[in-house]
């Protein structure tokens, strides 16, 4: 895929997860992490962040660092020339997540089948990627005047079906390409097992520069590639950026299915139609099939302040687990197994969700093959006291069953079209 091209670039950027010496630890216990290492582990990341930004220690004192914040505006930029450039190992970092080292903290992470929530990795994922993202923007003051969020996950893909719960793991990113006021992050993460760092996933995020409100575009200092290696993973960075935006312009929502999707359409619309009753309306369900409107599965969260992220909305992270759970829960009671992740794919956040909103979270299973099940959940807020409705995210997830699972099939146009946009995800994740 193409985020594997860091892999080649020089050791001072990404470093080699070459075999390491543990004959003193135990077998998920990484060296680097002995007593006597000085390494910044994933509780530290949010406490950085918020150093860097400025922001309340307490929902209490949120209203005083929105003030403060304000004050930051005249340090922004009107042209990007005046701001330094930047290379991509000045924003690289790695951070751990000690697993095998600290026990006490695997009851956080671990599931009942005793392997790692894959929604806590979501929520680890989101807050390094805005680290990695401030560490490229850095400025000489001891505060940024930037505020930088999530705009997209792009794309996760997982190597290994499940994530152990006894072994460290190792977070890589750095910053691969950058716009005017985007940038696209780039991050692995790998498991200590066996004297050894192994692959665990890869991930790339789009993070937007916003004004110190958070309420308007900031220009983001320019990326300078070194090298024909950095060369080309700039040029990709560009490239994914055209693409999400044919992407965009061919969505079904905008325009008509192409042909080969048409006919797969008509195709499923002549199996399931009652032959005997000579009626469009009168439809029959094929066998070992589920009609698509009976895979619904909904959930409710209260937005409280404890959720929150460093600008006082509700931390993209935790939206990413809480509808990565539920996507979760929904293929567990469609296949009739336990599934696992095989890729995370195209999540836009629209809008933030404020604190004190009534969250709405549906999901549905909208395309099939084989063992796999891709589920697509829709993000919703209420305001409880003026009964306003806003969509803030759409999100595809793509899973693995233990057995073959039944063919989802679509009664309505509407339903069509989830299901094309089903299958169009899954290919994603699947090339």
């Amino acid at each position: 895929k193409r985020y594997r091209i860091l892999s080649n670039i020089s050791s001072v950027l990404v470093r080699s997860f070459s075999s390491l010496s543990g004959s003193l630890n135990p077998a998920g216990c990484s060296p680097d992490l002995a007593e006597g290492h000085s390494k910044q582990l994933m509780n530290d990341v949010r406490t950085k962040l918020e150093q860097t930004v400025g922001a309340s220690k307490t929902w209490s004192e949120h209203l005083k660092s929105v003030k403060e914040r304000a004050s930051l505006s005249n340090q922004l930029v009107s042209n990007q020339e005046d701001l330094p450039y930047r290379r991509m190992k000045d924003s690289y970092l790695e951070t751990y997540l000690p697993l095998g080292s600290q026990p006490s903290l695997r009851e956080k992470y671990l599931n009942v089948h005793e392997h790692v929530r894959f929604g806590r990795i979501l929520e680890d994922l989101d807050s390094f990627g805005v680290l990695i993202s401030y560490t490229h923007a850095k400025t000489d003051g001891p505060r940024s005047p930037i505020s930088i969020v999530t705009a997209l996950v792009d794309e996760i893909g997982l190597v290994k079906r499940a994530i152990r719960p006894d072994g460290d793991l190792r977070f890589t990113g750095n910053v691969t390409w950058v716009g005017k006021s985007s940038m696209e992050v780039q991050m692995h993460v790998s498991q200590y097992h066996d004297n050894v760092y192994n692959p665990v996933l890869d991930a790339t995020f789009v993070m937007v520069a916003r004004d110190p409100a958070n309420k308007g575009a900031a220009l983001i200092n320019p990326l300078k590639p070194e090298g024909p290696e950095e060369e080309n993973v700039f040029k990709q960075g560009h490239l994914n950026k055209t693409k999400r935006t044919k992407l965009r312009e061919i969505s079904l929502l905008r325009t008509a299915p192409n042909e080969e999707e048409r006919q797969i359409i008509h195709e499923i619309f002549l199996e399931t139609l009652d032959m005997r009753t000579v009626s469009f309306h009168s439809r029959i369900l094929p066998e070992n099939s589920v009609w698509m409107a009976e895979t619904v599965l909904k959930s409710l969260e209260i937005c409280h302040p404890q959720e929150r992220n460093i600008f006082n909305k509700i931390f993209g992270g935790f939206l990413m687990r809480k509808a990565f759970e539920l996507a979760w829960a929904n293929a567990c009671v469609y296949g009739g197994s336990r599934p696992y992740p095989i890729g995370v794919d195209d999540i836009l956040f629209q809008k933030p969700v404020e604190i004190g909103s009534l969250l709405y979270l549906s999901s549905q299973v909208c395309y099939t093959e084989s063992n796999y099940i891709q589920v697509r959940v829709h993000s919703e807020v209420m305001d409880p006291l003026t009964q306003q409705h806003s969509i803030t995210n759409i999100f595809h997830f793509t899973f693995g069953s233990e057995n073959e699972v039944k063919r989802v099939v679509p009664k309505t146009y509407g339903e069509s079209m989830l299901y094309l946009d089903g299958k169009r995800h899954f290919k994603v994740t699947r090339s």
